[in-house]
């Protein structure tokens, strides 16, 4: 217990001791609170001082940052007045640099209109900006008029594809043949639109236009644009060969000539559309990139009068007076229109164009009604030919040549022709609208035939007129496409028409000259006519008529052999054939006769006087027939 009373007395010294210190910390901190709230009152105000010191300082920074920003876009307004003072022909570049510049000024001016130099600076940078248009305005002239070349006519030939290129020795002339290899071979024509400018020049001329777009100068920009371009084109159009010719003046020329300008119409319709106004909608999309409808209004004006040179000249051809040797140019144009009709669609866009596209389609529609015209009219004329001239040994007609030819030319432009047809809903596709007018024409000419062989007085000859003119038609339809579309019912046909004509010569020629090789009437019984020894024969054959006989043959062959050696096979296997036809029925005949009553004549005074050929010799003589050639038997 006395030792608890001992540790008790001591922890109430400590906690005594404890509290002593807590009052003297309390006491302490009491003074700080004082101190502090009196050190706070006395530094509010300094506080104060600083914070407006510092704000001052704040807005002093903020008032030179605006004030650089002042000067440095009067230094750049400086620098930008130096290069408009220039102008544009030392350095385009920089000077459109300074044009950038200057409405870059402009727009931060604008913006901050609180700034008391502000309407003064603008006032002198839209000052400078004018200046700098005008000089633009010049400068997109001057570039284009030193760059706005024509282009050569060699050097669009280089652009073509190999097979359409002219030879070094003649002028370049359009029409089928280089037109069918470039349809033969589509993959192969490869044309190159050539750089109407230098590459080079083309940015800036862009940046020269988008310049003066910008400032709302479209109309003088697209004037500019267009003149220097338009009479560039036009140029380059002179230079190649294209007339600006009246509808009257093409109408009236002679026909050689015409055909002739026909052929490089095609061939300058194909240059201009592929290179030059491809070209030039190229260059004009390149320019005007910041403008569509500037783009098309420019392309517009700038190949109008070129295409309308062009257009009119196939218009002037597509309303002439008709005439079946006009078919095929007027083909051959309406093939170039068709060839041509997508990419003018493609190269003639936007409504600027409207007017030239249904130019072009117009003149393609003309074109394919004319042709049609022209070959109707061809059928009917080939049914009414009524030429009185007709050759005299029979040979095959002009007309004949003529009409097979043209035939034979019109399966050339098979797919120009179904095309053609399909343009007036008559072709299904198949070539049955071709196969029955060639069919039409064919037996109008047959037609024809047979009227002209009327004229002849010798009816031998005139199936040998017949067989020629028939022969001379299968022949070549066998040889040509036309046999595919006619089929071989329509050929065996006419070869036994061919045929028909030749019996019916045989017959016809030399029905009389066997008469006279028949024992008919010589005989009394038809018997071997065997010699006896007064001369006769033993089936009463007499002498004189037999003499009479062979007289009359050789009157009757003389005659004939001078005629049909007159006369004109000129198909060689034709010829021979129909000799040996020929042959066939005269030798045996002649051989029998002179075998059965030759003995009778033998032993006569000048036999020779009767029997004047050998069956060997008349073989020889029936080989001379059919030459064209006057001969003596």
């Amino acid at each position: 217990m006395e030792s608890l009373a001992q540790r008790a007395a001591l922890l109430r010294e400590s906690l005594h001791k404890s509290q002593q210190a807590t009052d003297a910390v309390v006491s302490i901190l009491g003074s700080f609170d004082s101190r502090l709230s009196a050190l706070d009152s006395a530094m509010r105000p300094i506080q104060v001082r600083t914070h407006a010191v510092r704000t001052a300082h704040e807005n002093i920074d903020r008032t030179l940052r605006s004030a650089d920003v002042i000067l440095t876009q009067f230094d750049r307004t400086l620098e930008a007045e130096r290069e408009i003072q220039k102008g544009p022909h030392e350095n385009l570049q920089g000077f459109l640099d300074a044009v950038d510049r200057l409405r870059t000024i402009e727009r931060f001016f604008s913006s901050n209109r609180s700034y008391r130099s502000s309407d003064g600076v603008l006032n002198h940078v839209n000052a400078l900006l004018s200046k700098a248009l005008v000089k633009m305005e010049g400068e997109f002239q001057n570039q284009l008029s030193q760059r706005s070349k024509p282009m050569e006519p060699d050097r669009l030939f280089d652009c073509l594809p190999s097979t359409l290129r002219p030879s070094s020795e003649s002028q370049p002339e359009g029409g089928k043949n280089t037109s069918s290899e470039n349809q033969q071979n589509p993959e192969a024509a490869v044309y190159s639109p050539p750089a109407l400018i230098e590459p080079k020049f083309v940015p800036l001329l862009s940046k020269l236009a988008q310049q003066l777009v910008q400032a709302g100068c479209q109309q003088q920009c697209s004037e500019i644009y267009s003149e220097a371009r338009a009479s560039a084109l036009e140029s380059s159009l002179k230079n190649l060969g294209v007339e600006k010719l009246s509808k009257d003046e093409v109408q009236k020329m002679p026909w050689e000539i015409l055909e002739s300008k026909i052929g490089n119409w095609i061939h300058f319709m194909r240059i201009a559309v592929k290179l030059l106004f491809a070209g030039e909608r190229q260059l004009c999309d390149q320019v005007f990139e910041c403008s569509q409808s500037l783009r098309d209004k420019c392309f517009a004006a700038i190949t109008k009068n070129s295409l309308a040179t062009l257009l009119s000249f196939g218009e002037a051809i597509a309303m002439s007076k008709r005439s079946p040797e006009k078919l095929f140019v007027l083909l051959d144009m309406y093939e170039i229109m068709c060839e041509l009709q997508t990419e003018i669609d493609t190269i003639f866009v936007g409504e600027s164009c409207s007017q030239m596209r249904d130019s072009a389609l117009s003149l393609t529609k003309c074109l394919a009604q004319t042709a049609q015209k022209t070959f109707s009219d061809f059928e009917e004329a080939v049914e009414k030919d009524a030429t009185k001239n007709i050759h005299t040994d029979g040979t095959v007609h002009p007309l004949t040549s003529y009409v097979i030819n043209y035939v034979k030319f019109l399966f050339d432009y098979q797919s120009t022709l179904k095309q053609l047809f399909q343009e007036f809903k008559k072709e299904d596709g198949t070539g049955s609208e071709l196969a029955a007018v060639t069919m039409k024409i064919m037996q109008a000419l047959q037609n024809n035939l047979d009227a002209k062989a009327k004229q002849y007085k010798d009816p031998a000859l005139m199936h040998i007129f017949l067989m020629n003119n028939i022969h001379y038609i299968v022949k070549s339809v066998r040889r040509s496409e036309a046999k595919d579309l006619l089929g071989d019912d329509w050929i065996q046909r006419h070869r036994r028409i061919v045929q028909q004509n030749a019996n019916q010569y045989r017959r016809i020629a030399w029905s009389k000259v066997l008469q006279c090789l028949s024992g008919q009437g010589l005989t009394s019984s038809g018997g071997s006519g065997q010699v006896g020894s007064e001369g006769g024969n033993s089936s009463g054959a007499s002498r004189a008529a037999v003499k009479e006989r062979f007289r009359s043959f050789n009157v009757l062959f003389e005659e004939i052999y001078q005629k049909q050696c007159s006369w004109s096979v000129p198909d060689t296997e034709l010829r021979e054939s129909l000799r040996l036809a020929v042959a066939e029925i005269l030798l045996p005949a002649y051989r029998s006769f002179i075998k059965r009553f030759g003995p009778l004549i033998e032993n006569s005074k000048a036999p020779g006087k009767y029997v004047k050929h050998t069956p060997e010799q008349l073989e020889l003589l029936l080989g001379n027939l059919f030459e064209g050639k006057q001969e003596r038997a």
